[in-house]
């Protein structure tokens, strides 16, 4: 288990085949052209067959790109020290992370809870907000996605996730985006705990909610005596421009949630940062809603240079953003019957084509031509690129080169 050599590929592949997935290990040996991950620097990784490829996909996660130099010493420095925590003995490496977080965000939001991925924080929310008003109905948004486990699968909107799972799945009404008047409507037949919404729906194909209809919502929420949770995981911490999209928008949360990018690229972090009446709940018993690895020092030790080292990079991120909205608006107006729509802020981005089919001919070739992007899953259609914010100009440019490049060779071979 020392060096991945281009020979181990077929070995991953058969075990991925056997204990995961048999699409699974199909779909990888796709997306790889036969070969497997194998290093990673900055916006590139190398496969195992030493061909290079740029990064601007891994699910928002590599905001930072890969092994930032200045959260790998901090991690492997906690390491070196005290990497997990008796759960007994406060730990001060958490506390001191929970600090930074709140700061972070400007200091409203006093309280946090850490987990590891963004649906333990989705869980963690919601049950507060139950908990603390009594009620059991949460209001999501159609698009929505928030995660996979039962609590979170609930609120999360696409069939393809929810399977045969709908019975054990209630508690949420989910609305039109687009109405202003849903969720006051919802208050005045039912009893609400919570409103949950993404301000960016990146699984639904990167669609941006508009600022007016989310003012609403909160309003009438609020005054209904319901928490508002903004679930800003893969949105926030200048993935789209601002720390907090809601916040900065002057909109009433009483809870936002971070992940992907927290832990720096390098470890799973996530956060719910809250209002102290959504925490009470869990100050009054501490014990009401725990996890094992829930502020785990080892991936709490990457916050602080984290968040510091993308704050570094401000600027980049504006650079970037503007560098991929000219390209990739030059690139659907050169191919109107196939590009339908661009969407995106910051450095969260979707393009749309006109059939599943052709998104798959897209992402064909880019696999060839060495470029990672996300698909969403909910929406075929659609490819996400999700550049790091430490993308240089050229890389930007070599990525929409080679975007255009396999739009024209899918044309070319679907023509």
């Amino acid at each position: 288990m020392s060096d991945i050599k281009t020979g181990d590929a077929k070995t991953t592949f058969k075990r991925v085949k056997r204990h995961f997935s048999p699409s699974m290990a199909l779909a990888g040996k796709f997306t790889g052209q036969g070969a497997v991950e194998a290093a990673a620097s900055g916006c590139r990784i190398t496969l195992s067959d030493g061909r290079e490829a740029l990064d601007f996909g891994s699910y928002a996660v590599a905001l930072l790109g890969h092994r930032h130099p200045a959260v790998v010493d901090a991690v492997r420095a906690q390491l070196e020290v005290m990497p997990t925590s008796t759960r007994s003995v406060l730990n001060p490496v958490p506390a001191a992370a929970a600090e930074i977080v709140v700061e972070h965000l400007g200091g409203t939001l006093p309280k946090v809870y850490f987990g590891l991925s963004g649906a333990d924080v989705v869980e963690a929310a919601v049950k507060l907000a139950r908990v603390a008003t009594g009620r059991s109905t949460v209001i999501a948004v159609r698009g929505s996605y928030h995660g996979k486990t039962l609590g979170a699968l609930a609120l999360t909107h696409h069939e393809r996730f929810r399977g045969n799972l709908d019975a054990l799945l209630g508690g949420a009404v989910h609305i039109d985006p687009t109405d202003a008047g849903a969720v006051a409507r919802v208050i005045a037949e039912t009893e609400v705990a919570a409103l949950i919404f993404e301000p960016v729906q990146g699984e639904n194909g990167v669609t941006v909610l508009d600022p007016a209809i989310l003012a609403q919502w909160c309003a009438d929420a609020k005054a209904a005596g319901a928490f508002v949770i903004a679930d800003e995981i893969q949105a926030g911490l200048r993935r789209c421009g601002e720390r907090s999209v809601t916040l900065a928008a002057g909109l009433p949360v009483d809870a936002v949630l971070l992940g992907k990018a927290l832990g720096g690229g390098i470890v799973p972090v996530s956060a719910l940062v809250c209002s102290e009446a959504l925490y009470a709940p869990l100050a009054a018993d501490p014990v009401l809603h725990t996890a094992t690895f829930s502020g785990h020092p080892l991936c709490t030790a990457a916050v602080a240079p984290a968040l510091a080292a993308i704050e570094e990079h401000v600027e980049d991120g504006e650079r970037i953003s503007g560098e991929m909205l000219a390209g990739l608006a030059g690139i659907a107006a050169d191919h109107p019957s196939v590009v339908t729509a661009v969407r995106g802020r910051g450095l969260l981005w979707g393009i749309d084509f006109h059939t599943p089919d052709f998104a798959g001919e897209v992402q064909v070739g880019l696999a060839q031509r060495g470029l990672v992007v996300s698909t969403c899953l909910s929406r075929p259609e659609v490819l996400r690129l999700i550049p790091p914010i430490v993308a240089t100009s050229d890389e930007v440019a070599q990525a929409l080169f080679l975007l255009r490049g396999a739009i024209e060779q899918a044309r070319a071979e679907t023509a």
